[in-house]
């Protein structure tokens, strides 16, 4: 089946989750996958023989069952589709537990257009496969995407291809985050909404090294400069298990935080009622009005 396209097939699920492992279905396709968190025994022991692959990172990165997958597929979440591929480190393609952070894009976007009477003028760094992006985009707002991988930025544009976005607003950027912001401060430019998944090590696209750890208290100085005068807000995400909830609501209380209000949590996985959900992550959120 490798080498092959598969046709849309809609939806996630969280099937199961537990021994340092959790079992997803993307369309057609289910899959086994580490999950650090997951420390719980399954509950659903008998539905891991249905996964279609593995990946493990024991001996080094590797697959089973690789050969069963299609080159890519597509999936529909919330209404945005994206092209997916098993990537040698395990990554899809999607991190389905950004769906209630694309949900908040969407009306932050609206609400600021209601207020302002225009589009909002957002900006997605660290923009991966551009789920933000497509929310953003589909809200009617005005998206600069930038990261560092060009791989990364082509995946992006197909997904904004696949839901029909390709005319829309976009700006597709390959650069190093901390120089385009310097940059996009010498031009005086500003944004309305500004959202940010930092990993927790990068490179740039000339090298530049990413530590977040060091980088991202500066990263955030530099955001506060590019707001506009009239701001909807900032989203921070990430998977770094030292940066906790509470670590970046400290980060952006001290960077935005005068005003407005701030919101933060763990990023989770959903299956059904009686399925666990597994922590993948920490969010943060800072809102110039009230969130709704």
């Amino acid at each position: 089946m490798r080498g092959c396209i598969a046709q849309h097939s809609s939806g996630y699920q969280l099937l199961d989750s537990g021994g340092f492992q959790k079992l997803e279905r993307f369309g057609d396709i289910v899959l086994a996958r580490p999950c650090a968190q997951a420390v719980w025994r399954p509950s659903r022991p008998d539905l891991w023989r249905t996964a279609t692959a593995t990946f493990s990172r024991e001996n080094g990165n590797r697959w089973q069952g690789r050969e069963k997958l299609p080159a890519t597929w597509t999936i529909e979440v919330d209404g945005i589709n994206f092209q997916l591929s098993s990537t040698d480190f395990g990554h899809l393609g999607i991190f389905p537990e950004q769906r209630e952070q694309w949900q908040h894009i969407v009306r932050e976007c609206a609400a600021h257009r209601g207020r302002n009477g225009r589009a909002a003028k957002v900006l997605n760094l660290f923009a991966y496969s551009g789920g933000s992006t497509l929310a953003a985009a589909r809200a009617g707002a005005e998206v600069c995407h930038v990261d560092a991988s060009k791989g990364m930025v082509e995946w992006a544009r197909t997904n904004a291809g696949l839901n029909g976005l390709r005319e829309k607003p976009i700006r597709w950027i390959v650069d190093d985050v901390t120089k385009f912001l310097e940059r996009e401060l010498r031009r005086a430019q500003r944004y309305d909404l500004v959202i940010l998944d930092p990993p927790s090590y990068g490179r740039g696209a000339k090298g530049e090294i990413f530590k977040i750890e060091n980088d991202l208290p500066k990263l955030l100085s530099l955001l506060s400069r590019l707001l506009s005068d009239e701001p909807a807000g900032v989203l921070i995400s990430c998977h770094t298990p030292e940066l906790t909830p509470i670590s970046l609501h400290h980060l952006l209380l001290q960077a935005f935080g005068k005003t407005g209000t701030l919101h933060h949590g763990e990023m989770l996985l959903h299956g059904e009622a009686d399925t666990l959900p597994v922590p993948s992550g920490s969010f943060c959120r800072w809102s110039a009005k009230a969130e709704r």
